[in-house]
């Protein structure tokens, strides 16, 4: 996989006796794992929109999408998470 071979990565390990095959698979599954959660998609479906100036959610992934990639950002509009 070579998606985002710049990403920096701290791997603590509770067990030294790992091989260095071992590892690289750990960090490889990591970085493969980061790219799914990272993608534009999935983040706009875990986050929403919360406009203060309308006192309104939005919740559509068209419309988080929008706020995400606006270059200039509005007063009193928050990226929250759902969780």
């Amino acid at each position: 996989m070579n998606r985002n071979k710049r990403r920096d990565l701290l791997v603590l390990l509770n067990n030294e006796h790992r091989s260095k095959e071992a590892i690289d698979h750990e960090v490889e599954w990591l970085h493969e794992v980061l790219y799914h959660v990272e993608e534009l998609e999935n983040f706009c479906k875990a986050h929403e929109l919360i406009d203060l100036n309308r006192y309104k959610v939005y919740t559509q992934s068209g419309r988080v999408k929008k706020a995400v990639m606006r270059k200039d950002f509005k007063a009193f509009e928050f990226i929250s998470n759902k969780n």
